[in-house]
């Protein structure tokens, strides 16, 4: 469902080198278009216009495009009868409690507030929402549903830049803003990885609830920083600038400031986003490559970009030297 862009694109690439018949249901508006070669194609919408998907028959649907719980419901109930496995992409979002570590899938998930048990509303409820779906497949394809919990996806062909920043500013050199603790937890699944293990769990008709993030050994984010400097450049100079003065500034977690969840403030309740645990994805045989692979493929696809393209994520230099300048000067 979906297959044209990112996580749904590398899972038809996947199965396609693995030798499976891959058809794409998407609506033929991403500038994708109908995906690679090899590979069919049917035009619809999942919010209304199935028709194309009636009368036929596969071994797996995988859904990388579900956050509305009506729209899912469609969805299942068409192809109710059509599949023998039906995997939900869904997200770690889905979790209630996100403020302590070690989030495994027996853990609860949010529901939507009783007075906004109708809301489509994605931006506002998107975790609630994923979880909403989720029930829905369970309800309506018990025994047949996979449902996969990852958090950051990146890597090549990645459009949220919410990864893509930290390779391409080491890329460029200089001293970069590090940004609170050092020893923060950071976790990530590069797409091609999460691909191929979801075409693999699709071969083994697995089923039940997974969280999907990486890597398998725990890395912090001066970690993950150093490997980009190591891989990327070696002229770059990290300066490690403190949570709280930060958010004096009113520097931005997450999307000004990727992967920096500081534990106070708004962000609080998502302190331990990034320490789920993925032990089970690991034993039911997700792999990940080496971190210096991602860093590097996604810092040559981010150069392969047009130039002056609008970034979706990530700290604009002036703001970046402002904040420095301001670290730096605190003491005068």
């Amino acid at each position: 469902m979906g297959g044209t862009v990112f996580l749904g694109k590398h899972v038809a690439l996947s199965a396609l080198r693995a030798g499976h018949e891959v058809t794409l249901f998407h609506r033929g508006r991403s500038a994708a278009g109908d995906g690679p070669d090899g590979i069919e194609t049917l035009i619809g919408d999942r919010d209304g216009d199935l028709s194309a998907l009636a009368g036929r028959k596969w071994d797996a649907v995988v859904d990388t495009s579900g956050y509305v719980p009506r729209i899912v419901r469609q969805s299942a109930l068409m192809l109710g009868e059509s599949v023998d496995r039906y995997i939900f992409v869904s997200s770690k979002s889905a979790y209630a409690d996100l403020s302590r570590p070690g989030v495994n899938e027996s853990w609860p998930t949010l529901r939507l507030p009783e007075e906004e048990a109708d809301s489509e509303d994605v931006q506002r409820y998107y975790g609630a929402l994923k979880a909403a779906c989720e029930a829905e497949l369970e309800a309506l394809m018990p025994g047949k549903l996979l449902v996969v919990r990852p958090g950051l996806i990146v890597g090549p062909d990645d459009p949220t830049d919410r990864f893509t920043y930290w390779p391409s500013r080491i890329r460029l050199g200089g001293e970069v803003l590090a940004p609170g603790d050092p020893d923060a937890r950071v976790q990530f699944i590069d797409v091609r990885d999460l691909a191929d293990w979801i075409v693999r769990m699709a071969e083994a008709r697995a089923s039940g609830v997974y969280n999907a993030a990486g890597p398998e050994s725990a890395i912090g984010m001066m970690d993950f920083l150093n490997a980009c400097v190591r891989t990327l450049n070696r002229d770059a100079r990290l300066t490690w600038v403190s949570d709280g003065f930060l958010l004096e500034r009113s520097a931005g977690p997450w999307i000004e400031l990727p992967l920096w969840i500081p534990p106070e403030g708004e962000t609080a309740p998502f302190a331990h986003t990034m320490s789920a645990d993925s032990g089970k994805a690991f034993a039911a045989g997700l792999v990940c490559r080496p971190i210096q692979e991602t860093i590097r493929d996604t810092a040559e696809w981010d150069a392969s970009r047009p130039a002056g393209l609008t970034r979706r994520a990530g700290m604009a230099p002036e703001r970046e030297a402002a904040l420095l300048k301001a670290w730096k000067d605190r003491g005068a």
